[in-house]
C-alpha cells in the first residue's frame, strides 16, 4: 500500500474491515470475496458484527480466487458507558473461546433488538415488532443491528433515509442506541487474544470523545492486551487520520486499515477505498506476511 502524509483516498490491495449478510452487509460472503478479487484486493478480512460466519462461508471462494482471507470479527463492547467496537484479526475461528464469545454476543444482540423496537416505537408512537424487522431483513433476530431497523423504517415511511434514521433515532446517544448486554472492552480484547488474534480498536475517530478521554480509552485498551488502531479508514479526512496516526505512534500500536464497506450506496464507500496508509506505523498485516 502506498504511504502518504495526507489523507489521499486510494484503492488499497488490503481491506481489513468490511461486512456481509452475516451481519448488516449487502453481499453474501462469497459475493463479497468475488467483489474484492475484481477490485484487486489481495488481503481481505470479513469483520461482521459479533460473528465469524462471514469468514467461514467465504474462505473456500477466497482460496479459489487466490484472495488471502483473514479471520475477522467486529465485537460490540462498552467502555465507560460508551459503545466501542473492537475488531479481531487473525484468530483461530474454531477456538472454543471465540465460539463462546459469538454465542454470548448473539444473545445480547437478540435481547437488544427487543429494546430497540420498544424504545424507537415509543418515540415514534407506533408499534414495532421485531418479527417484522426479521422478516424484512432476512436475517435471524440474533443478527439484527441498527441498520436493519433503519431500512425497515425507511420502507415504512417513518424516515426518509438512513442519515435521518441514525441522526434522530438510532445513532450514538439516541433512543435506539442500546448498549445493554454487550461485553466490556476488556473482555472482548481478552477473547481475541485468547483465540490467538490481534485486537484492533475500530474507527476511534468517530467516538466523539475529548482527546483526554480517548487517550484514557486507548490506555485501557492496551492494558487489556489491545494491539492495533485503525489509521486508514473509509472516508476519514486528513485531520482525523492525523489524530489516529499520532495516537498509534504515541502508544506504539500497530496500524490497521479498512473501508468498513457494507454495500452500495452506503456513504459513498467502495470496497478497498480508504486513505493511503500513514508513515512510521507498523502495519498489522506485517505479522501475516512474516509468517507466510
Amino acid at each position: 500500500m502506498a504511504e502518504a502524509d495526507e489523507s489521499v483516498h486510494v484503492s488499497s490491495e488490503i481491506d481489513l474491515h468490511c461486512h456481509t449478510t452475516a451481519s448488516d452487509g449487502h453481499f453474501d460472503p462469497e459475493q463479497l470475496v468475488e467483489r474484492a478479487h475484481e477490485r484487486g484486493i489481495k488481503t481481505l478480512a470479513i469483520t461482521d458484527h459479533d460473528s465469524v460466519e462471514g469468514f467461514r462461508r467465504g474462505r473456500q471462494r477466497a482460496a479459489e480466487l487466490g484472495v488471502q482471507l483473514i479471520p475477522g470479527i467486529e465485537l460490540s463492547t462498552v467502555w465507560s458507558g460508551i459503545s466501542i467496537h473492537i475488531v479481531g484479526l487473525g484468530f483461530d475461528p474454531e477456538s472454543p473461546v471465540m465460539q463462546q464469545a459469538e454465542q454470548q454476543q448473539r444473545q445480547a444482540r437478540a435481547s437488544r433488538a427487543e429494546l430497540i423496537a420498544q424504545r424507537v416505537g415509543k418515540k415514534l408512537r407506533t408499534d414495532i415488532a421485531v418479527a417484522d424487522i426479521v422478516s424484512h431483513s432476512g436475517v435471524e433476530q440474533d443478527q439484527l443491528g441498527r441498520p436493519h431497523f433503519a431500512r425497515w423504517m425507511i420502507e415504512q415511511g417513518l424516515v426518509p433515509n438512513m442519515q435521518v434514521a441514525f441522526n434522530k433515532y438510532l445513532g450514538a446517544g439516541k433512543i435506539g442506541d442500546v448498549k445493554t448486554g454487550w461485553a466490556s472492552m476488556t473482555e472482548a480484547v481478552e477473547w481475541i487474544r485468547a483465540a490467538g488474534g490481534t485486537p484492533v480498536m475500530a474507527h476511534a475517530h468517530l467516538y466523539k470523545m475529548t482527546r483526554t478521554k480517548l487517550r484514557a480509552c486507548v490506555k485501557d485498551f492496551i492494558a487489556a492486551g489491545g494491539q492495533g488502531l485503525e489509521v486508514a479508514y473509509g472516508m476519514m479526512d486528513s485531520n482525523q487520520q492525523g489524530q489516529m496516526a499520532a495516537l498509534a505512534r504515541e502508544f506504539n500500536l500497530l496500524g490497521s486499515c479498512g473501508s468498513d464497506y457494507h454495500g452500495p450506496n452506503r456513504f459513498g464507500l467502495e470496497l478497498g477505498v480508504m486513505p493511503a496508509f500513514p508513515k512510521l506505523i507498523t502495519p498489522v498485516w506485517q505479522q501475516w506476511s512474516d509468517a507466510a
